[in-house]
């Protein structure tokens, strides 16, 4: 993993697209943003706009396709959104089937990509306050779980949001809470603390995405809005065919995360 971390997000891709590189991309290419995707036929796209509009915790929206069939994204590098994702979750009719490494012979002059923003990208910045960011001490992906916690309807797309965890002392808590209010378009502050059962999770100790990581005595979780979210929508929508990412597995961009923080 250290020599994954070592690379620039461009050589990142390149050995993602080659295969050399299949793992989850949490603490690669640090400084820079990382995407979760959505990908869907273009008669849903206007549906699922609206839905991360009205959603923008979960679902803040970074870029999408300039055409349907247009497989870069410019805005994030030399992207090709069917190879430059570590793994791809497809689903069909709502219902997922299967992991795959690339999309290439999926891919459609229909499909429209959307690139939304990822929690891994704050991780930077709390690492760098000197704060113990718990999925990358312990080099695990971090821990997701589905929730109570219900979106905002845009047409068929609909469900309860997916967050992230990671855990603190409450003084480092405070301190992370601050942190991340500077990076709305990567999720920004929490929108839980404390118990788990509050917001329907009823194991924490069982993600529903992810690993497990060690909470100690004395820390809280905090929760994040994660977008994993999208793949709800997904299931309850139930297009005859979408694509996303496998949670933890994003599309590492040149974008630098600095050009996101709004203070």
């Amino acid at each position: 993993m250290k020599a994954q971390a070592d690379l620039s997000p461009s050589a990142l891709r390149e050995s993602i697209r080659s295969g050399n590189f299949t793992g989850n991309t949490s603490g690669l290419a640090p400084g820079y943003v990382q995407c979760n995707i959505v990908i869907l036929p273009s008669q849903w796209a206007s549906d699922f706009l609206r839905f991360c509009q009205a959603n923008p915790r979960p679902c803040p929206l970074i870029a999408c396709s300039a055409a349907p069939g247009d497989a870069g994204l410019p805005k994030l590098g030399d992207i090709d959104i069917r190879r430059d994702v570590p793994s791809y979750r497809v689903f069909h009719d709502g219902a997922f089937v299967e992991e795959r490494a690339d999309i290439v012979d999926l891919w459609s002059d229909d499909f429209m990509a959307f690139a939304l923003g990822c929690s891994f990208s704050f991780e930077e910045a709390l690492m760098g306050a000197g704060l113990d960011v718990r999925n990358l001490s312990e080099n695990v992906n971090v821990p997701m779980y589905r929730t109570n916690i219900p979106c905002e309807k845009a047409g068929p797309f609909k469900g309860d949001m997916v967050v992230s965890m990671r855990p603190f002392l409450p003084a480092d808590a405070i301190r992370a809470i601050q942190i991340c209010s500077r990076f709305p378009s990567v999720h920004g502050a929490p929108v839980h603390i404390g118990d788990p059962a509050a917001i329907g999770i009823a194991d924490i100790g069982s993600p529903d995405y992810g690993d497990s990581v060690t909470v100690n005595d004395g820390e809280l979780p905090l929760y994040w809005a994660c977008g994993v979210t999208p793949q709800v929508a997904l299931e309850n929508a139930a297009p005859p065919l979408a694509i996303t990412h496998s949670p933890g597995y994003m599309l590492v961009t040149d974008m630098l995360n600095t050009e996101l923080a709004i203070f």
